[in-house]
């Protein structure tokens, strides 16, 4: 295989590799860095000795995850308040500028294989969401074939346990997100509370560099509150604005200045017609590929 044609592969499978390193790792910042090392590794591989550049290449990316899941968990232990995934965002009226880091994987999802151990997390990731099988899978983890399906059914159970509800239609999930926008906006109490469900967590992500809550706000009459308090603080000043978009492929909401900088991005979870967690990411440093992405009118 020749450097043009090994060039034409990777590029061919970047997004598929991309997709597993920000599931894997839940941010955009290292998934990139983990596709730079992987093209950089498959640059200097004598790829004709390669018979399936697809699973060689999964390998190559989820060892290097692998590898960087053990370290983050200590960093993230170490951060100030709640750790959050970094949002994938587009614009609702143009679907079409999709990120090419696993779009479709939601916030929440995201947030529940943080529970994980890294090899729950990525035997799970390569056998439910991308279809590897357990033998390859243990070759990336150096555990049996049945020690990698024992820790995907692990992983599936806990995934089940905590992750949503059921599925939600698109078109559910928009109006309820355009809803909250508007009672947020308008100050209704009474419009948010029937929003939220009874039990609805408010997770927020400022970094310490930002001001956000460091837990997570528990109950409809306790985030309502602090909602309408957060809309008339942000979203007062004229320069402010808050837009639809969808963050990770579902309907979410951010807000960005007159210049176009993205100041926030929320996520929602919704069930039933109502929303049973939030996802507020304020951190700047999570937030600077989102105004990359995203195009504000």
């Amino acid at each position: 295989m020749d450097d043009a044609s090994g060039v034409d592969v990777f590029e061919s499978l970047r997004r598929y590799l991309g997709s597993v390193a920000y599931r894997l790792l839940g941010s955009v910042t290292d998934a990139e860095d983990v596709l730079q090392e992987a093209w950089l590794r498959w640059r200097t591989t004598d790829r004709s000795t390669v018979e399936e550049p697809r699973a060689y290449l999964t390998t190559v990316v989820t060892r290097l995850c692998y590898d960087q899941l053990g370290s983050a968990r200590v960093r993230r232990e170490a951060y100030y308040g709640e750790w959050l995934p970094e949002p994938l965002v587009t614009e609702e009226n143009a679907p079409e500028r999709l990120a090419e880091l696993g779009e479709e994987v939601s916030i929440a999802l995201l947030a529940v294989l943080e529970e994980l151990t890294p090899a729950e997390r990525t035997a799970f990731v390569l056998h439910d969401v991308f279809a590897v099988g357990f033998e390859e899978i243990a070759c990336s983890l150096d555990r049996t074939p049945d020690a990698a399906r024992q820790l995907a059914s692990r992983a599936r159970r806990r995934v089940r346990t905590g992750g949503r509800r059921g599925p939600v239609d698109r078109a559910a999930h928009r109006q309820v997100v355009s809803a909250f926008a508007l009672a947020a906006t308008g100050g209704d109490l009474q419009g948010l509370v029937a929003l939220l469900d009874p039990d609805v967590v408010w997770h927020s992500d400022g970094g310490g560099i930002v001001s956000a809550g460091v837990r997570p706000i528990l109950g409809a009459d306790k985030v309502s509150r602090l909602v309408a308090g957060l809309y008339a603080r942000f979203l007062g000043p004229a320069d402010v604005s808050a837009s639809p978009a969808l963050v990770n492929g579902e309907p979410g909401l951010l807000w960005h200045d007159a210049e176009g900088k993205v100041l926030g991005v929320v996520a929602f979870a919704v069930a039933d017609g109502r929303i049973t967690e939030a996802y507020v990411v304020v951190n700047p440093e999570k937030l600077t590929h989102v105004t990359r992405l995203t195009v504000t009118s």
